[in-house]
């Protein structure tokens, strides 16, 4: 096999070889010689903003599991799978896929408003950067204190040493984004508890009906497996699930 494929390799950069003109010259490679240190202050304000931009987009996953309802989806269809004991299935990329597009479908009212009060009005130049940032900023921490237990807000606000806020507008992120994560944890944890329970009365029962039948050398999971999956279909399982998260949302 890897000798095939080295083989299908070598076949590929000679037809593209042979596709090149003769005269054709090669890519030249770029060099950095041209860099320069800033001369002004704005040049230097220009590099700081793309380096805070690079920051930024590497922490955009942490951004979307921790500000969005990611994290509690994706934890229940978790609890869900090791609750049937399907191993791999459904594939993570499935279960990662399909909470991402359920997360998008639970944020649209809150991305519809930032869109509304701060992205538009950036763009039509009505607003500064800074400004634009602090508008989008409110409704997300909306919806986050909406879905937050007080008593996760006020830890963290206890740790942050934070006074006591008047409005979504002044509490600040490094507060309300650990608490509202601590929530949905704790929200996912409560949810799978319950997808448990169902699960684990079938392998209970399945359990003691082959220890009854002296059936010892089989392992009660491989019986109790069809069941379950029988179970979750006939029940519509995914439809209950889905429907279910979404009213757990506070929107």
């Amino acid at each position: 096999m890897r000798k095939t494929l080295w083989i299908l390799g070598l076949a590929g950069l000679l037809l593209a070889a042979g596709a090149l003109p003769a005269h054709a010259e090669p890519l030249p490679i770029p060099t950095l010689t041209n860099i320069k240190p800033a001369t002004t202050p704005q040049e230097g304000v220009q590099t700081l903003q793309i380096l805070l931009g690079l920051t930024v987009l590497s922490i955009a996953p942490a951004l979307l599991i921790l500000t969005t309802a990611f994290t509690r989806i994706v934890v229940v269809f978790g609890f869900l799978r090791n609750a049937m004991g399907t191993q791999q299935l459904p594939p993570n990329q499935v279960l990662l896929g399909l909470a991402l597009f359920l997360t998008f479908a639970v944020m649209a009212p809150t991305i519809g408003k930032i869109n509304e009060t701060a992205l538009q009005p950036y763009m039509r130049g009505e607003l500064e950067q800074a400004q634009a940032i602090e508008l989008a900023g409110v409704p997300l921490k909306e919806f986050m204190l909406r879905q937050t237990r007080q008593q996760d807000l006020a830890l963290m606000l206890e740790i942050t040493r934070s006074p006591a806020p008047q409005g979504p507008e002044d509490v600040s992120f490094l507060a309300v984004v650990p608490a509202f994560a601590i929530s949905e944890l704790k929200t996912a944890f409560t949810m799978g508890f319950v997808l448990f329970l169902p699960f684990v009365i079938i392998d209970f029962i399945t359990a003691s009906t082959m220890m009854s039948m002296g059936m010892m050398m089989v392992p009660p999971t491989l019986i109790s497996l069809p069941f379950k999956i029988l179970l979750f279909v006939l029940v519509d399982g995914w439809h209950l699930v889905v429907r279910s998260l979404f009213q757990s949302f506070s929107v």
